[in-house]
């Protein structure tokens, strides 16, 4: 599948209260500013125009699921999603034996056409179904509803609900729990049903079926060897299994894996990740630290906004060392703000294409009234054109994270 069939791919107010004892902060009924109304007008007023003129574009192209395309390196049959490691290579002192790592290098040879249907759901579907937010026009629910039910319904094209197969390595693995990082690209496809089913864009006769699959699909993240491989990854893939299983947990009633991710949220990510500066340390040690702090910083901030309740707010929580996710961004900000004062390596690759408009500056400038954050958010570029930047930023609708029908 090439990049132009996929739809173009290749391409204010604040929170008070107390810190508790043990690092968790309590406020009180009005948690104004991680839903308020005026958070949800700003932002749709900033974004309202590139949603509509996207939304507009994808009202003409067709699903593409992983039916569409199958590798012969697949050890799965046609509905089982695949992909292969990014950073994996032939190796020269041994061709056709088991691919070497170059880590931060992706090679193109790897079959990617499943992740790339992936990440064109990921980028159709919530465009689609903020325009309906906004307009209530049918057209782009009813849209939005005829991919989805590709993917997860119609037993012709729909997705087996496991990722037995993802980031395989030749000669290595036929599928690795690294892989579940692949479907943090449904994240803001399940955000964006829970929204318009909140709002009755969506009947829950037709959202049913997609809970079905993905009350299926989370049980295997918590249960399967992969899953709870990438459960325990040290760095942001643990992040982002926790924000999968946040998000797809809550769409499929799963309370006590939502619990869970609150507490390993608390008791494992902030403690193991954040540093007493407030840098991220284990993606500092990568050949890409700019690229990875960012993305592992979003995904933080998304867990925020996903689990943060009146009575439980993740943005003031505080690790042993005293550290959180407020911090984390307080670290990255002015590198942000400013790229040429950072003090670190370079990226290997596409560090010139980056920041892009981090949507951790939003959340944590809505959660933390700092209107510096937003400010530095409206005038980054919202949609960059470079793959690889679009597949480091899975949160790119951000009013779907700040609806009020989906806060606490």
């Amino acid at each position: 599948m090439h990049a132009d069939s996929m739809g173009r791919i290749t391409r204010r107010s604040f929170v008070t209260g107390m810190a508790g004892a043990a690092g968790a902060f309590a406020v009180g009924p009005a948690l104004a500013a991680l839903a308020s109304d005026d958070s949800y007008a700003m932002v749709a007023k900033v974004d309202r125009a590139r949603i509509l003129s996207a939304a507009e574009r994808y009202l003409v192209e067709q699903p593409i699921t992983v039916t569409a395309a199958h590798s012969n390196r697949s050890q799965g049959g046609p509905h089982d999603y695949f992909s292969e490691g990014d950073y994996w290579w032939p190796d020269e002192k041994n061709p056709g034996g088991p691919y070497i790592r170059r880590d931060g290098f992706s090679n193109p040879a790897n079959f990617n056409d499943n992740r790339e249907a992936l990440i064109r759901l990921s980028l159709m579907a919530p465009a689609l179904a903020v325009a309906w937010r906004l307009t209530k026009d049918r057209r782009y629910s009813a849209h939005f509803m005829k991919h989805l039910r590709a993917w997860f319904v119609d037993p012709a094209t729909k997705m087996n609900p496991n990722l037995e197969y993802a980031q395989a390595i030749f000669g290595v693995s036929k599928g690795r729990g690294t892989g579940i990082i692949d479907t943090l690209h449904l994240v803001e496809v399940v955000r964006a049903v829970r929204v318009l089913e909140a709002a009755g864009g969506v009947s829950a006769a037709d959202a049913q079926p997609i809970r079905a699959w993905f009350a299926d699909y989370v049980d295997w993240m918590a249960t399967s060897q992969n899953g709870k491989d990438e459960e325990a990854a040290k760095n942001n893939h643990g992040t982002c299994w926790v924000l999968q299983v946040a998000e797809f947990s809550q769409f499929a009633h799963r309370a006590d894996l939502t619990a869970l991710c609150r507490d390993r949220f608390k008791t494992v990510i902030v403690p193991d990740q954040i540093g007493k500066d407030g840098s991220l340390p284990l993606e500092l040690a990568r050949t890409k630290p700019y690229s990875y702090s960012l993305f592992d910083t979003d995904v933080l901030s998304g867990i925020c906004q996903s689990l943060s309740t009146p009575q439980d707010d993740l943005w003031r929580f505080k690790g042993p060392n005293g550290r959180g996710v407020a911090d984390a961004v307080a670290f990255l900000f002015p590198y942000i703000a400013d790229k040429s004062k950072w003090p670190f390596a370079k990226d290997v690759e596409y560090f010139d294409d980056l920041p892009a408009r981090r949507p951790s500056l939003l959340f944590a400038g809505e959660a933390l009234g700092r209107p510096e954050y937003i400010a530095t958010w409206r005038r980054l570029d919202p949609d960059p054109r470079i793959p690889e930047v679009i597949r480091n930023m899975p949160i790119r609708q951000p009013l779907l994270w700040v609806d009020p029908n989906l806060r606490g």
